[in-house]
């Protein structure tokens, strides 16, 4: 590794941390002021509802005070007799299953109660919920002479299957508001109609809308608190947007959107669960609220979404929306062609491209040969270094010439000394380069190319649900940290354990670091000793850190392609780059004319009018 490619390696890592942690500063800082910014456009946006539905009465609606007014018999909630007898009580638990999911529904309010996801387990090997029973609310609110929300009545079962139920809330004049739920035979997705049937004389016809509620608590499922925190989060996409706008990731947050929204998601590390308006929201207002480690109720995140349906008053009003509840696998979410896969964090345009056109087929193609996740890792690292080996040839060969070419680099610098004599200086080299066939960027640029893809496989092992609960060697998990010791409590930057295959990798990085240095020539320049430090020290420790609590095949990975490096290196070194045939090439080539580039003419030109510059001047004084 020449200095071209450690100065180029640093630059990228520093500017990588560094706008890392800016971006999460201010994240911070704007999440706390949108927050405080949406709840005051909420607020107003009701008072502002309010207001219009005052001056209602001009329009033929019925008054605001006609509208809270409540029945005239003691003990009555509700004008309506039969929402009376309906109002409050137990529900009746419903259950509907097929091949995926087991969905419990309540007639309490004729909403979801908890969803159960088959053939996938919590981390201590109990039943995975995308919500556990009472751990969901959904409510529809509505004006019907008086404001009713569905959750306080309890529903009439009307029809019941296996897999679908309708629950019907009737009003003593005739009609009623339906709800109707059916499981899609082989999926993860829910469909659900809300029907307002026969109620055209009971609804005003002012009433322009119907809000939505829908509160979900998301229950722990892996071990690692942190890295569970730092994949989940909540997205809401928008029509004719590229991918949806993400809240949270560990950390809370609150968003109010006031233009039209296609679906929302409540997204766990792993799992998701998504809601689609077939006729699109009007507006929402999302918020995401992480719960602490050490809570006793063992969640770990409570999401809300406060969405607005357009209403058109008729004798047959109906919604249809889409739930989907299950696993955030890339090709089950793309299938839908919903962009659903586009809250599977795979990183920005180029990496994403890389990781979906590339990474994600090589990773399918080998697992229909392979059940072991940890040699599926090994044989496409292998696969991925020998695609790239040219561009690590290419800057190895540059490095070892740049070696070779130390003692010429030398005579170089006696011969110019001094500062006047710096573009003479250059021209010299660049010359005994371009006799060595030697490239100035040859040992930077390769290392640049072959870094999307080291980005990409940061982003995809720790996204990717093939790997969750996968074990290999010493590791249980695949997707979460391999910890060999549990150190009971936080240590701080460690966090509470330790990754054996963090520091296996950190230390074969160390090791790999201090080959190339070994194959350089030794410098006195402070500044060369101090990128020295920085490769072989430094950077190890960081990326230790940094991977002590990530996936743990994400560090399996960093370790197998520094050794698959060093071997590729040995052989390079050992059968196809000799420093003294490169030394033998530029002395046979003294004093011989070489044909000159574009860009040695143009340096050439410059020397020259540098010179003249320096005549003019010495006359003038």
């Amino acid at each position: 590794m020449d200095k071209n490619s450690v100065i180029g390696f640093i630059l990228i890592a520093v500017i990588l941390f560094g706008f890392t942690f800016y971006q999460n500063r201010q994240s911070r800082k704007y999440a706390e002021l949108q927050a405080k910014q949406d709840s005051i456009a909420f607020v107003q946006k009701h008072i502002a509802d309010s207001i219009a539905a005052a001056n209602a009465p001009a329009q033929g609606a019925v008054p605001v005070e006609e509208a809270f007014r409540e029945a005239a018999a003691p003990g009555t909630i509700y004008k309506d007799s039969t929402l009376n007898a309906l109002h409050g009580g137990e529900g009746s638990v419903v259950t509907l299953e097929n091949d995926k999911i087991v969905l419990e529904l309540t007639s309490k309010g004729a909403q979801p109660y908890s969803v159960k996801v088959k053939d996938y387990f919590r981390h201590d090997s109990t039943d995975l919920y995308i919500f556990e029973p009472g751990g969901s609310e959904y409510s529809f609110s509505i004006y019907t002479g008086e404001y009713i929300q569905t959750k306080d009545f309890n529903f009439h079962i009307a029809e019941k299957t296996d897999t679908s139920v309708v629950f019907r809330l009737p009003f003593t004049g005739g009609g009623c508001i339906e709800q109707r739920y059916a499981l899609r035979p082989g999926e993860y997705m829910v469909d659900n109609v809300l029907s307002f049937r026969g109620l055209d004389n009971v609804i005003p016809r002012n009433v322009y809308a119907v809000d939505i509620d829908w509160h979900v608590t998301v229950p722990r499922m892996e071990k690692s608190y942190r890295n569970e925190t730092q994949y989940s989060k909540l997205d809401f996409y928008q029509p004719g947007d590229k991918k949806p706008v993400e809240l949270g990731r560990g950390r809370s947050a609150s968003k109010n959107v006031a233009s039209s929204v296609e679906w929302f998601a409540f997204q766990q590390q792993f799992f998701s669960a998504i809601m689609r308006s077939k006729n699109g929201f009007q507006s929402g207002n999302f918020s995401i609220n992480f719960i602490n480690q050490d809570d006793p109720s063992g969640d770990l995140m409570a999401c809300s979404a406060l969405m607005r349906q357009e209403f058109t008053p008729g004798s047959n009003v109906e919604f249809p929306f889409e739930f989907y509840m299950g696993p955030s696998h890339f090709k089950t979410l793309k299938g839908y062609d919903r962009k659903y896969e586009k809250i599977i964090p795979l990183g920005g345009s180029l990496v994403g491209w890389f990781t979906k056109f590339v990474i994600i087929p090589l990773f399918d193609w080998l697992s229909r040969f392979f059940r072991n996740y940890g040699i599926i890792i090994l044989l496409m690292t292998l696969i991925i270094k020998i695609v790239v080996l040219p561009f690590t040839y290419k800057s190895y060969a540059s490095s070892a010439k740049m070696q070779a070419l130390q003692p010429e680099m030398a005579k170089i610098n006696e011969r110019y000394p001094r500062e006047e004599d710096a573009m003479k200086k250059q021209q010299a080299t660049m010359n005994l380069y371009k006799r060595a066939g030697v490239s100035p960027m040859g040992g930077c640029l390769p290392t640049l190319l072959t870094f999307p893809i080291l980005w990409a496989m940061f982003r995809f092992f720790p996204a990717s649900i093939e790997l969750r609960q996968q074990s290999f060697l010493w590791a249980n998990d695949l997707s979460a940290p391999d910890s060999i010791i549990d150190f009971g409590t936080r240590v701080p930057l460690l966090g509470d354990h330790l990754s054996l295959f963090a520091l296996l990798m950190a230390i074969t990085m160390w090791a790999y670091s201090k080959l190339m240095m070994n194959n350089q020539a030794a410098s006195s320049d402070p500044s060369a000793k101090s990128m020295q430090f920085m490769s072989v020290w430094m950077m190890p420790i960081m990326m230790f850190f940094i991977c002590n609590n990530l996936s743990s095949a994400l560090s399996y990975y960093y370790l197998i392609s520094q050794l698959i490096s060093m071997v590729e290196i040995f052989i390079i070194k050992k059968f196809f780059v000799h420093p003294d045939k490169i030394l033998e090439k530029v002395r046979a080539s003294e004093g011989k004319p070489m044909p000159k580039s574009k860009w040695q003419q143009r340096l050439e030109e410059a020397q020259k009018l540098q010179e003249q510059q320096m005549r003019q001047q010495n006359r003038r004084r």
